[in-house]
């Protein structure tokens, strides 16, 4: 029997398109599901990606070579104190992007 994985695979939502036009290319089965990163409120993109086992590097290989970290500047929303004064915080940068990627063994898989 088949051994086959589930790659969960979490980007950022500007690198979603070239990593799975890049999968599609490679004949790896996926879908998108269109989440949101919680302490930033960022569009991010979750990849599920069902592969045999033996092709488990290579699928990794294209999410490392398409989901880059870069770094970016954001200002967090104002805090407003207690007594009702305005406190703007000052711009800090960032790293984005990347990936975080989970593998999970599959014990059974069905295709209908």
């Amino acid at each position: 029997m088949e051994r086959t994985k589930l790659i969960v695979a979490i980007v950022h939502q500007e690198r979603v398109d070239s990593l799975t036009t890049a999968l599609s290319a490679a004949k790896m089965r996926l879908t998108t599901i269109s989440t949101t990163g919680g302490f930033l409120k960022q569009g991010n993109a979750t990849v599920l990606i069902g592969i045999e086992e033996e092709r488990l590097e290579d699928a990794l290989a294209i999410i490392k070579e398409n989901c880059q970290k870069h770094k970016e500047w954001i200002t967090a929303p104002a805090l407003f104190e207690v007594d009702r004064s305005v406190q703007q915080p000052e711009p800090v940068e960032i790293e984005i992007g990347g990936a975080v990627v989970f593998v999970l063994d599959v014990d059974s898989m069905w295709r209908f």
